[in-house]
């Protein structure tokens, strides 16, 4: 990259200022206030008869994000994480020479250090005017523009440092979900939660129906699995003593990438014992109104071109949102080859391990209800088929104590009164393993020290998992996963690809 002649225009300019005596990335930093102090110790100045305090100084360090260069003066703005000002500094305020040596090789992009007094312009915008200043970081890389931002979506997700730079809103975007996870956290500790830590490396695929990734530790001469959920280990503490656990933690899924999936992604899980899935209903209400309070957010929440009302929370059975919602014959829904021959009319094949009466249900309500659950809404009562975790329902053992959360038609979160029968968990996954046999390269596998754990007693329990990236782009009308995780998975770039990124971003500036 250092070939690309931008960058070796740049490196020219390092070169000078180390000529000059001074070192083009230093590590001596004099700041006395961030940018937004400057202008909460200043709100005085436009009470001053000249609108000046020569008497005050500030120093503080920035990017520069504008500059202009009047012969004998200068104006830049510089830039920190908690805010913008505009500098002021000439030849004649400086130590001889200074200025006229360094105007030409101080450039947008430049981490800088200024110092001086606070003054208003002639239209009123507090300014600082300049007595000393020097170069932090020569920033050798040309930005790709100068002030309107950076808006090739590629580019964003790739360079999340470039994007930030060039976009404020960004850097809110995750200051605000860092708030949102803190919120959550606190949240679960104020009702009594204990935070824990499970392995991310597990030697059984479980927890959740999904194609792990897979990986060898040398040392143990074993493979093992980054894993797809912490579920069985929560529960394990469960048996353990504990009443109330959670994590916040990432989960790995071998799966593919669109705007609500992203192979490496943030959930919370928590277990609550002496519960029921109704009480994590209520929980996750009282979460969400928490939340939009805590970060005062309207109850109604713009999304894309939606509007989400908060308040308007809808409880639906599964077989009731086929049917009401997703306009499914009632008189198929106890046939699997009529509901297959439903979807093929539209062009939706099944897998042939898609066999049985629930499984198709979950086909169904993925084709024809998911999208239309805009409002919050819980969907409950399960087909068993597709719930290998949960409790079977005591008056009707084809159906779950189990509900998915949905808000502007994606999952949100999934929780369930939880299976603590050892025999019936064995069987569940015996099930599983039939299916992993025909092909279900997302069914679990037989964890017999699971089974051994239950086989201690575990307390009735309710347990759920929430989505936190989703949860975010909720929160933060953010309509693509990616522009809620920080550096989300992208394919590695080809060397030539590189290269024309790079040409390209200079040809910008």
């Amino acid at each position: 990259m250092f070939n690309d002649q931008y960058i070796q225009q740049k490196l020219a300019k390092a070169e000078r200022i180390k000529e000059l005596g001074f070192n083009p990335f230093d590590n001596i930093v004099n700041r006395t206030d961030k940018i937004s102090n400057v202008f909460t110790k200043s709100e005085d100045i436009k009470d001053l008869e000249n609108k000046r305090d020569e008497n005050r100084n500030f120093t503080v360090v920035g990017r520069v994000k504008f500059i202009r260069i009047m012969g004998k003066a200068s104006f830049a703005k510089i830039e920190d994480e908690s805010g913008m000002i505009q500098v002021y500094y000439n030849r004649d305020n400086l130590p001889e020479g200074y200025y006229n040596s360094m105007k030409k090789l101080i450039e947008v992009g430049d981490i800088v250090e200024f110092s001086g007094y606070p003054f208003l312009t002639k239209t009123d915008e507090l300014s600082i005017h300049t007595t000393n200043f020097k170069i932090l970081t020569k920033s050798v890389a040309p930005l790709p523009e100068k002030f309107h931002g950076l808006t090739d979506i590629e580019t964003r997700y790739r360079q999340r440092y470039l994007d930030m730079i060039m976009n404020k809103e960004v850097r809110d975007t995750f200051k605000q979900r860092s708030k949102i996870v803190s919120l959550v956290r606190r949240f679960f500790e104020d009702k009594g939660f204990l935070e824990v830590e499970t392995p991310m490396l597990h030697t059984v695929i479980g927890g959740a129906n999904a194609k792990p990734f897979m990986t060898h530790h040398n040392a143990l001469d074993i493979d093992m699995n980054l894993r797809i959920a912490p579920e069985l280990y929560l529960k394990r503490l469960i048996v353990g003593g504990f009443e109330a656990v959670f994590e916040i933690n990432r989960n790995f899924r071998n799966e593919g990438i669109d705007h609500t999936h992203n192979p490496e992604f943030t959930m919370i899980e928590f277990y609550w014992a002496y519960k029921r899935y109704e009480d994590l209903i209520q929980i996750t209400k009282e979460l969400l109104s928490y939340l939009l309070d805590s970060l005062n957010l309207s109850h109604k929440l713009p999304f894309g071109e939606l509007e989400i009302d908060f308040d308007d929370v809808n409880v639906v059975t599964y077989k009731d949102a086929l049917v009401n919602i997703g306009n499914v014959p009632a008189d198929i829904l106890d046939n699997v080859e009529k509901m297959k021959a439903y979807l093929k009319k539209d062009g939706i094949e099944v897998d042939d391990f898609i066999d049985s009466v629930g499984k198709m249900w979950g086909e169904l309500f993925d084709a024809y209800v998911e999208e239309k659950l805009i409002n919050p809404t819980f969907v409950t009562q399960f087909p068993i088929d597709i719930s290998p975790l949960a409790r079977r329902n005591d008056e009707n053992s084809d159906l779950a104590d189990r509900f998915e959360f949905f808000i502007a038609g994606r999952e949100i979160a999934n929780g369930f009164s939880e299976l603590n029968d050892p025999v019936d968990q064995y069987q569940r996954f015996q099930a599983q393993l039939e299916n992993k046999a025909k092909g279900d390269e997302e069914a679990t596998e037989m964890d017999e020290d699971y089974i051994k754990a239950l086989s201690y007693g575990m307390s009735p329990t309710a347990g759920e998992g929430i989505g936190i990236d989703r949860l975010v782009m909720l929160l933060t009308n953010q309509e693509s996963i990616k522009d809620v995780i920080l550096f989300p998975t992208m394919r590695p770039l080809k060397k030539e690809e590189n290269q024309n990124q790079n040409q390209n971003q200079g040809e910008e500036k």
